[in-house]
């Protein structure tokens, strides 16, 4: 069967550069996840806010994927915790700009766009499909940071849309815990796009040793973390003069190109005295990642919290081996000393020794990284989650017809 599907990604364009502001994992996978559904004969439309002027108000990102942009009275980059105030005008103006009853499903994206799918609910009875990304409770419990409104949303959301699509296993059972009476929970990975794979220049790698860190430039990220690591590693002579530490991630608001140095005030403190051990790259492609994981010692992905992990997914992909917190979907997105090693979130002496144990057995590290590539390849390819996902939506979709079926017989046998 094939599909006319509406995402629904509010704050999350699915053509920002990579690294950017707001756009990370979840501007990826919308993307990714449109295309491999358009190879199984879906159209997918992705409507999200307007958050650059200068991008045209839809966008071809294939034969039978858009983009749709919505202004809701602001042109302009909105944070995503000023979004909830626009949710009105986004929905009347999105009711305004695509026919929402043309779709046969929707695919909501994060707790502000699940609400969103609240009013498509009600006002079209489309089926109706979320992914959490992340989640308030998990949130909370990671950084202290509480949010009321978010988790009374989530809470709705999880338990009035047809199908939650969960990405690992932690994932679903977290969601469990939070929600007494949640709707019916799927669990299907993310996947990593074809320029993740490896092609590992050996004689680079062995010149220029360096670790890798991909994502936006934040304390949930980590970013304070690995680098207090690095520098004991540095301070303590623990690694080669040569190596390096490179940062992806970040725009041109927070990256001087020229010096690879970032401008924001805090984190420039924080590297006082690495300067030149340190390299600053912003946003890049992902042709770009994919080079920069392949040839790196390890990838390090210390957030305090994720959801799934893509930036683990993509690296494992190309044959790097992981260091990872040991929160959320990262415990199974890397698997301790199998594809890499887990580390207590904000515990910089673990990563520095976790850092400097790699980079000095060459052996071990190269046998997590095999490891990682295999694991990769089965768990997460596109065709194969892209498959699972269109069969959860006709799934979806015929027991919602059943559904309106059974209530119009009901109506007709009153009369």
């Amino acid at each position: 069967m094939h599909k006319k599907i509406l995402f629904i990604s509010d704050h999350g364009d699915p053509l920002a550069p990579l690294g950017s502001e707001q756009a990370g994992g979840q501007n990826n996978y919308v993307k990714q996840l449109a295309l491999a559904l358009e190879r199984k004969g879906n159209r997918v439309d992705v409507v999200t806010h307007w958050a650059n002027p200068s991008d045209p108000q839809i966008e071809t990102f294939s034969n039978f994927c858009r983009v749709i942009r919505i202004g809701a009275g602001s042109k302009t980059y909105i944070p995503k915790n000023k979004m909830l105030a626009i949710l009105p005008d986004f929905y009347e103006e999105m009711g305004q700009t695509i026919k929402i009853a043309s779709y046969d499903l929707v695919h909501t994206h994060y707790w502000l766009s699940g609400l969103l799918g609240t009013f498509v609910k009600k006002d079209y009875r489309l089926p109706w499909i979320h992914t959490n990304h992340s989640l308030g409770v998990a949130k909370e419990s990671a950084t202290g940071i509480a949010e009321p409104t978010r988790l009374s949303a989530e809470k709705l959301i999880l338990s009035s849309t047809d199908s939650i699509v969960a990405t690992t296993e932690n994932e679903k059972s977290l969601i469990r815990s939070f929600v007494y009476n949640p709707s019916p929970i799927t669990v299907i990975p993310i996947g990593t796009a074809n320029q993740f794979q490896p092609f590992i220049n050996e004689a680079e790698t062995a010149t220029h040793p360096y670790f890798a860190f991909a994502g936006r430039l934040e304390k949930t990220k980590g970013i304070y973390t690995l680098v207090n690591a690095f520098r004991r590693l540095v301070e303590k002579q623990d690694i080669p003069a040569s190596t390096k530490l490179i940062i992806a991630g970040g725009d041109s608001e927070n990256v001087n190109a020229f010096n690879k140095l970032p401008k924001k005030t805090k984190l420039k403190t924080a590297i006082i005295g690495l300067e030149n051990r340190i390299d600053f790259i912003g946003s890049q492609s992902q042709q770009q990642l994919a080079s920069l994981f392949n040839n790196a010692v390890a990838t390090i992905v210390p957030s305090y919290y994720e959801s799934f992990g893509m930036v683990a997914a993509e690296a494992q992909a190309c044959g790097s081996p992981v260091i990872a917190s040991k929160v959320g979907g990262l415990k199974d997105v890397v698997k301790n000393r199998i594809t890499g090693l887990h580390i207590e979130k904000g515990n910089e002496k673990s990563l520095a020794y976790a850092m400097k144990t790699l980079l000095s057995n060459p052996t071990l590290a190269n046998e997590l990284g095999k490891k990682a590539a295999t694991f990769a390849n089965l768990e997460f390819k596109w065709p194969v989650l892209a498959k699972r996902m269109d069969t959860l939506y006709e799934v979806v979709i015929n027991e919602k017809k059943t559904l309106y079926a059974g209530d119009r017989s009901r109506r007709y046998a009153s009369r």
